[in-house]
């Protein structure tokens, strides 16, 4: 859970961050493509109106210096494209350059634009004759805006390195006390139950010791034997304590909490354990049905996946419907195996699935104990479990399908 809090707090201070950065690197590249867009226009419309050719100076702050050094000329032309007159501007272009461009020019309905195959803008206006056309070399225009957006993409990835350097480091910081607080909360449930058993075992034993007692009254038998069945369901609440806590420290130190991991015959285990559920489910008024493909294996601890397939298979039995089917289905999912348990019973409310596999979670909102209910942890032991392995498990229910429990191996 803390790993997942740290990337969680990094992605979204380095994704702000992120946006900060782009919106300053583009809206200084945006107003330089402007400016230079401006600057370009305002030196096609001179040409165009004939004023002549301005010489560059040095140390001009008129601001029409860089208009002044860019390379220009103009040229009349028929309506049919032909050259009739080119300025006396100190400045040659290609012929085949120059009738390319006046093509692309006159074959399009707009007044300006930009060549497709060179670093030339024109702009044109119309004339007795045809046409005056005005064209203005770019290319230094464009190798600037270019080095600007390369330096700009330099600056954002250098900045984004350094940024997820020290937000790395300060997530540390800041998750510090989360993380204490996580600890303290694990080694309390642990040592709680650890401390919990001997005296659990002691109330156990003393109560089948007088349980033995034929000389017992039938109401002081009754009160031993509630105390013995309260004490045996808060031993199985210890020991699923236990149990989560330490999932939860191998997960602390990165394990992956598993005792041992081996190959495991799934389709062997899914069906011997619906076949100890068979009387379980006869008693509760419902039966089994499997659709099991052969020789599904999986790598894994074989108990622990037990585990997971009796409280799928318990929950299912439980909560569904008499005389109808609780249907296990195992079947492989591309490199994977996907198990199912379906039920036919009461659908689950959307706003309980998300939290079915929290700790002490239940969907009657009770807070006691029911005589068919456990204490909510069954669920968020088989999600330990199906994460150790690396798998995933999640829950679907609606009126007419019912309710399944999917797990991918």
């Amino acid at each position: 859970m803390l790993a997942r809090l740290r990337r969680e707090f990094v992605a979204i201070t380095m994704a702000l961050v992120g946006l900060v950065l782009i919106a300053a690197l583009g809206s200084t590249l945006v107003s330089s493509m402007t400016t230079q867009d401006a600057v370009t226009n305002a030196l096609l419309r001179r040409a165009l109106a004939g004023e002549g050719w301005a010489v560059a100076q040095i140390g001009d702050e008129t601001g029409q210096q860089s208009a002044d050094i860019m390379l220009a000329v103009t040229v009349d032309v028929t309506f049919d494209g032909s050259v009739l007159d080119r300025s006396s501007s100190p400045v040659s272009i290609p012929e085949r350059t120059l009738y390319d461009v006046i093509g692309e020019a006159l074959s399009t309905s707009a007044t300006q634009g930009k060549s497709a195959d060179y670093p030339i803008a024109w702009m044109r206006a119309g004339t007795t004759e045809g046409w005056r056309i005005a064209l203005v070399d770019t290319y230094s225009r464009d190798a600037a805006l270019r080095s600007q957006a390369m330096t700009d993409l330099v600056v954002f990835a250098v900045a984004m390195g350094a940024l997820f350097v020290a937000v790395s480091q300060l997530s540390r910081w800041v998750l510090r006390p989360v993380e204490e607080a996580w600890e303290r909360q694990r080694r309390f449930i642990s040592d709680a139950s650890h401390e919990l058993k001997t005296p659990l075992a002691v109330i156990i034993a003393n109560t089948q010791i007088l349980s033995a007692d034929e000389g017992l009254a039938d109401d002081a038998r009754r009160w031993v034997e509630s105390t013995s069945e309260e004490a045996g369901h808060m031993k199985g609440l210890v020991e699923d304590l236990l149990t989560l806590a330490r999932a939860d420290e191998q997960r602390a130190e990165g394990g992956q909490g598993l005792p041992r991991s081996e190959d495991v015959d799934l389709t062997a285990l899914v069906s011997g354990c619906a076949l100890e559920f068979d009387a379980v489910a006869f008693e509760r008024g419902c039966r089994i049905e499997c659709e099991l493909a052969p020789g599904v294996h999986v790598t894994g601890d074989p108990d622990q996946l037990g585990r997971v397939v009796r409280t799928l298979l318990d929950n299912a039995t439980k909560y569904a419907r008499r005389d109808t089917a609780v249907r296990v289905g195992l079947a492989p999912e591309g490199r994977r195996s996907l198990l199912r348990v379906s039920n036919q019973g009461e659908p689950i409310a959307p706003e309980d699935l998300g939290r079915l596999f929290d700790r002490f979670y239940r969907t009657d909102r009770a807070r006691e104990r029911q005589a068919q209910g456990g204490f909510g942890l069954g669920l968020a032991i088989a999600k330990s479990i199906v994460e150790a392995h690396g798998g995933r498990i999640w829950a679907e229910s609606d009126a007419e399908s019912g309710t399944t429990f999917s797990v991918l191996l």
